[in-house]
């Protein structure tokens, strides 16, 4: 959420940022809601001033036994004035913070200014691509055979799921449990097991709810009793500080957990149908920290460099891209998308994306710590893949499949492979 002081002190300018990202600030309405409040909570001031005022009278004469049934009758109108006003205000202070929960993430000024994906820039390039010899396949043709089964999982769950098994499924497994080991050993986060079930108050902390619910999959235990299958591991991970303070000494506060992600919205219609670049069901590891907020974009850059760690230790080709205005995460202030390359596609495809929300977390979560001068501050929120394990294993498959048709296991995965180095028929 963003500041609603920025709002009235710069209404201008917050307009214009968030334009520069597509979204078009409903300016008319705000000033109309900000008009009311205003209105209803000077009214409701005016009206406390009096009553209390009334009452001390009340006091005062009743102690020199003077009559004060006038008095208790004017008392008793404003009280019932005062909670007109105080419904119509609490009203429409609602509306103003259910406003507030529509609208995106206000960029940072280093985020170049775009519409979509076409105005991202490329930052930096990473690794050789491999060439081949041989007519390049699909990870769908080259792991079939290996234990990699989409009619399967059709058949269980519809399209867009997969069912995994023997070979296949232990190199899934494999690279999400090196995946958080390097995290965890390396980089030094808290390895953490979440629920995969989060209540809404949890996805409206990080930005999910009100606006993204159709992209959700939803339980009902009652009426009014909802649980949500969570969309990323962000949500729990960062969810564990809200309605909190944080001693300062305490950040940052690091987190990584490997989850299954459920994501009813499986990218644009029509897109990605075949293979698992987009699934219902996938598995990330997910990078959380909890900064300073003048820490949060040395942060940035660190949490980048801990996923492009994962990449060149599995030694696949990959680029770096700072998002545009255009092409940013409702809740981010400035993200970089990390892309493997694929060779049958001969392109780059998303495997991370890491962004820095600054507040815009915290203010939903509420989510404090005691600054420098002991004062209640907002935290910054930051969270990224490291990575997602069901595009590795698409990369891994592609970039070191061979001639025969088997597929060469990166050296850092060998060890969790039991020494297995080569995925084939007969291993």
């Amino acid at each position: 959420m963003i500041d609603i002081n920025l709002l009235r002190e710069t209404l201008d300018e917050v307009v214009k940022k968030l334009k520069s990202r597509g979204y078009e600030f409903d300016t008319k309405f705000f000033i109309n809601l900000e008009k009311d409040r205003k209105s209803f909570q000077i009214k409701t001031q005016e009206l406390q001033e009096m009553r209390n005022q009334l009452s001390k009278n009340i006091g005062v004469e009743k102690s020199q036994g003077k009559n004060i049934d006038e008095l208790m009758a004017k008392v008793s109108d404003i009280s019932a004035d005062l909670k007109k006003f105080e419904i119509s205000l609490n009203e429409t202070q609602l509306k103003l913070n259910n406003y507030l929960l529509e609208i995106p993430n206000i960029p940072h000024d280093s985020v170049p200014l775009g519409r979509n994906e076409k105005d991202n820039i490329v930052v930096r390039e990473i690794g050789k691509k491999k060439t081949f010899n041989f007519e390049v396949k699909d990870h769908v043709d080259v792991a079939s055979e290996y234990g990699l089964d989409f009619d399967l999982g059709t058949k269980l769950s519809g399209s867009r799921f997969t069912l995994m098994r023997s070979q296949i499924a232990r190199l899934h497994r494999a690279i999400g449990q090196f995946m958080l080991d390097v995290q965890v050993n390396e980089h030094g986060y808290e390895e953490c097991y979440t629920p995969f079930l989060v209540n809404p108050e949890s996805l409206i902390g990080t930005g999910q709810l009100p606006k993204f619910e159709e992209d959700l999959f939803v339980t009902k235990r009652g009426e009014n009793d909802l649980l949500y299958l969570i969309p990323t591991g962000e949500v729990p991970l960062t969810n564990i500080v809200r309605d909190s303070i944080q001693n300062i000494d305490d950040l940052p506060i690091k987190l990584t957990a490997l989850t299954p992600c459920f994501r009813s919205e499986a990218g644009s219609y029509g897109k990605d149908t075949r293979g698992m670049i987009r699934q219902h069901q996938f598995e990330k590891v997910e990078m959380v920290q909890i900064t300073h907020p003048d820490q949060s974009y040395e942060a940035l850059e660190e949490m980048v460099s801990h996923a492009e760690n994962i990449l060149t230790k599995l030694d696949l080709p990959y680029r770096v891209v700072t998002l545009c205005t255009g092409d940013m995460g409702f809740g981010a202030a400035k993200t970089y998308d990390l892309e493997v390359w694929l060779p049958s596609q001969n392109t780059y495809r998303e495997i991370s994306s890491v962004s820095n929300c600054e507040s815009f977390q915290a203010r939903r979560m509420m989510a404090r710590f005691k600054d420098e001068n002991k004062k209640n501050t907002l935290l910054h929120t930051l969270n990224g893949s490291g990575l997602a394990v069901g595009r590795a294993l698409v990369a891994i498959i592609e970039n070191n499949q061979t001639k025969e048709g088997t597929i060469n296991i990166p050296t850092a995965l060998v060890p969790y492979m039991n020494g297995q180095q080569v995925i084939q028929s007969n291993p």
